[in-house]
């Protein structure tokens, strides 16, 4: 294929990366490229591999927002969520997309779930949009974080800082100290940690805050209930709690959703919740208002996070230098009746 020679200012990605490079590179043509980029549809397989290849290879990223203000297009952001399913997820969404519209801006959401190469949804994705907030550090790799730096505004919502990208969440550490110090005031001792740590970095501050509160008391904290963050989850633990598999006088969860599945399956089985087994949750969902005792939780600002993310996007497209501190939105201890309280 003949050389083709780059224009002088054309702008260029990490470490010189071009549309020009990733053509010589994949041995096609620079309308190839943008065409496999754009997602037309018009080239085979075979050949759109080689373009995907070479953009993975060299962590190439088009200057997109550049592009759309030249032309005077409206904001285009992206949001990336690894689901949908539950309250946390719509509240998120809605925060997000809500403030987006204020600001005249448009939202294209990505799923992670079921996809096999997130690293290059995410390329794909920063083609067609502006800017780009994603939920946890985990849909978020390194290389892709290194890929979109500088070229590309990105905000992580409730993930691990990385350097030079903007993070916004809530606290999470302190809050679940106060939660399950709150429990063992109610003279509770075997507490369990119902939740994985391990899947996504606002679960492990709350872990580690459950730590904390163990050792504040000389105490030697059980393993974590290692499960997924989801009502069936939660009535799988429920029935481990009921054949005596698992022994505790006290669940402190993750989530509201694995808290309520936890006490409607007990409560369905003839248990006294919180008489024989207190259970608290986190993010104070609906739901946890009405049921009865009420639901001990944390409240955060889900749908504010989701605000904040839209506005600092917003911000960094219009030029706003990034703000490398990351923004810690409050939690609040909200006391009801499963705990062992009175219900107010």
């Amino acid at each position: 294929m003949p050389t083709v020679p780059k224009p002088s200012g054309q702008p260029s990605g990490p470490g010189g990366a071009t549309i020009y490079s990733v053509a010589e590179r994949a041995g096609v043509s620079i309308a190839t490229v943008s065409r496999v980029l754009q997602g037309a549809g018009t080239v085979s397989s075979k050949t759109t591999q080689k373009v995907l290849d070479a953009v993975d290879q060299l962590n190439y990223v088009p200057l997109g927002a550049a592009r759309s203000l030249a032309v005077r297009h409206h904001e285009a952001h992206g949001l990336v969520l690894p689901e949908l399913s539950g309250p946390y997820y719509a509240e998120l969404l809605i925060g997000f997309e809500s403030r987006a519209a204020e600001l005249g801006q448009s939202v294209t959401l990505m799923l992670t779930e079921g996809k096999a190469d997130i690293a290059r949804a995410v390329r794909q994705l920063a083609t067609h949009v502006d800017a780009i907030a994603v939920l946890g550090s985990a849909a978020m790799p390194p290389a892709v974080a290194r890929a979109l730096h500088g070229q590309k505004p990105v905000v992580i919502i409730a993930g691990t800082p990385q350097d030079g990208i903007e993070s916004v969440r809530a606290e999470n550490a302190h809050s679940a100290e106060q939660l399950t110090a709150h429990v063992f005031a109610h003279g509770r001792t075997r507490l369990l940690f119902v939740g994985d740590p391990e899947g996504a970095p606002d679960m492990r501050e709350r872990h580690s805050g459950f730590v904390a509160a163990h050792v504040a008391r000389g105490l030697e904290p059980a393993e974590p209930l290692r499960v997924p963050f989801r009502e069936g989850a939660g009535e799988a633990v429920a029935e481990r709690i009921l054949s005596g598999e698992l022994e505790a006088d006290g669940l402190v969860c993750a989530n509201d959703e694995l808290a309520l599945a936890i006490m409607s399956h007990l409560q369905d089985a003839g248990r006294d919740v919180p008489g024989q087994i207190a259970v608290v949750g986190w993010d104070d969902v609906m739901a946890a208002r009405y049921v009865r005792p009420g639901l001990t939780t944390v409240r955060q600002p889900v749908r504010e996070l989701g605000a904040l993310a839209a506005e600092r996007l917003h911000q960094r497209v219009s030029g706003g230098q990034p703000q490398l501190e990351p923004q810690v939105l409050p939690t609040e201890l909200v006391i009801r009746g499963s705990c062992g309280c009175t219900s107010p």
